[in-house]
C-alpha cells in the first residue's frame, strides 16, 4: 500500500479490540523494549533507526526520518509504545509522551511533497526564467538587469517556503497552512 493511499485510512482506522494476529487496518499500541538507538547523526546516507522487542520475544527494527525528538533519547532497556498498522510500526512513543513517525508512516508525506515541490517551483522556476532570459535578448543590458531580479525573486520566495516549512514542521500546522502563510512571504519577497 503507498504512502498516499494509506494516509487517509490511517487517520480513519479505529483502535484494534484484541492483539491482531496479521496485518490489519486497525491501529494497536504495542509496549517494547528498546536493545538498541542509533540516530547515525553525522553518517551519510544512514537513517536513524531502533531496535526493539516485544513481550513475545520478537524482535523488530523500525528506522525514521531524522532523529529527533524521540530516537535521539531512546537508551537500550527503555520502555516505548509502538503503533502498528498494517503490520507496520508507524509511530513510536516514549515514557515522556513524545511522539516521533516512523519511516513506515503513512501521514506526514503530503507535507513532504508539497514542501518539495514548492521550494522547486519558488526557486527552479525564476532561476529557469532568469537565466534564458539573457539569452534571447543579447546586448540589452536592461533584459539581463531584468533576469538577475527575477533570480534574486526566486531566492527569496525559496527562503519564504524553507521557513514556512520549517515552522510548519516544528509548530505541527495543518496541512492548508503551508501555503497560507507562505503566500503572503513570497509576496513580500517578491517587492521591489
Amino acid at each position: 500500500m503507498g504512502r498516499w493511499t494509506g494516509m487517509g485510512e490511517f487517520r480513519a482506522a479505529p483502535g484494534c479490540v484484541s492483539v491482531p494476529v496479521k496485518a490489519s487496518g486497525c491501529r494497536w499500541e504495542q509496549r517494547f523494549t528498546v536493545r538498541t538507538a542509533d540516530p547515525h547523526r553525522g553518517e551519510r546516507n544512514s537513517s536513524p533507526e531502533a531496535e526493539s522487542a516485544l513481550p513475545s520475544g520478537e524482535r523488530r527494527q523500525v528506522t525514521f526520518l531524522r532523529a529527533d525528538p524521540v530516537v535521539s533519547e531512546l537508551e537500550p532497556g527503555e520502555k516505548a509504545v509502538g503503533v502498528i498498522w498494517q503490520g507496520q510500526v508507524v509511530e513510536v512513543r516514549d515514557d515522556g509522551g513524545r511522539r516521533q513517525r516512523t519511516s513506515d508512516s503513512p501521514v506526514g508525506w503530503p507535507e513532504d511533497r508539497l514542501g518539495g515541490a514548492m521550494i522547486r517551483l519558488s526557486f527552479g522556476l525564476p532561476a529557469l526564467i532568469g537565466g534564458a532570459w539573457p539569452l534571447f535578448a543579447r546586448g540589452d543590458r536592461r533584459h539581463g538587469r531584468a533576469a538577475s531580479v527575477v533570480r534574486g525573486h526566486g531566492v527569496g520566495m525559496a527562503g519564504a517556503a524553507v521557513l514556512t516549512l520549517w515552522a510548519q514542521s516544528a509548530g505541527d500546522w495543518a496541512l492548508w497552512s503551508v501555503p497560507a502563510v507562505w503566500g503572503p512571504l513570497a509576496l513580500l519577497a517578491l517587492r521591489p
